[in-house]
């Protein structure tokens, strides 16, 4: 049985910790969406998966689990007057900004090269934009480990399709059945099966839960670091 040999990790949620870092986000962009009326800001949210008071965030929902180009839509459609190009520039131009003031799990270099050090293959696929992700790796130090950065705008589809996973495998040259996939939502999961991924591991620094979970992970850990000491036992599910 072949061992896992590559990683592929989800952003938000994953490596960032999802309500620090986004909770404000998700208000600038309720606020651009509704051209600043705060009611409908708050129906945008709620549309979207946010709840407007207590930031608590529907699992699986648009805001925690689409890509740019799906969240202008879900405005577009609870009622934001903006066209949908313009709105997906915008909100694009937002999440690459939020790099900066995003929050870690963890220290993220170090991590990063303790695994390529390990002799991992290690990758980022994200539901949010390229930009985004390189400036975010930029940001904490860890661009000189990945061998693979893949965004809804990058050419290789979007969540859950396989296309992320397979893009990863093209790029590293191993299968699907060596690679883990380790994200905090569905979306990710899904992506891993779909691509008959060695393994999927779930972490719960976003937006998703044990229960909502488990139905597509082999693994639920509390956060990544705990991948660490899972590695050595992990073999293709």
């Amino acid at each position: 049985m072949q061992t896992i040999k590559g990683i592929l990790f989800d952003k938000d949620g994953t490596l960032l910790d999802y309500d620090e870092s986004w909770l404000p986000v998700n208000r600038e962009l309720a606020r651009i969406a509704s051209e600043g009326d705060s009611e409908l800001a708050d129906r945008l949210l709620l549309a979207c998966g946010m709840d407007p008071v207590t930031g608590h965030i529907v699992p699986d929902s648009l805001l925690a689990a689409g890509n740019t180009r799906q969240i202008s839509e879900g405005l577009i459609a609870a009622g934001s007057r903006l066209d949908v190009i313009e709105l997906t520039t915008r909100l694009d131009d937002l999440f690459s900004h939020a790099a900066e003031f995003s929050v870690a799990v963890t220290d993220l270099a170090a991590f990063f090269g303790r695994l390529h050090g390990r002799g991992f293959r290690l990758g980022v696929a994200s539901s949010d934009n390229e930009r985004s992700i390189r400036q975010t790796a930029q940001r904490f130090g860890f661009a000189p480990f990945i061998d693979y950065v893949a965004g809804y705008d990058s050419g290789f589809g979007t969540k859950p399709e396989p296309g992320m996973v397979l893009g990863f495998c093209a790029a590293t040259g191993l299968e699907p059945s060596e690679v883990a996939v380790v994200g905090d939502n569905n979306h990710d999961l899904h992506m891993g099966r779909n691509a008959k991924a060695g393994v999927t591991v779930a972490v719960l620094t976003g937006t998703g839960s044990r229960e909502s979970l488990a139905a597509a992970s082999d693994y639920c850990l509390n956060d990544i670091t705990e991948l660490e000491g899972l590695l050595p036992d992990l073999q293709p599910a």
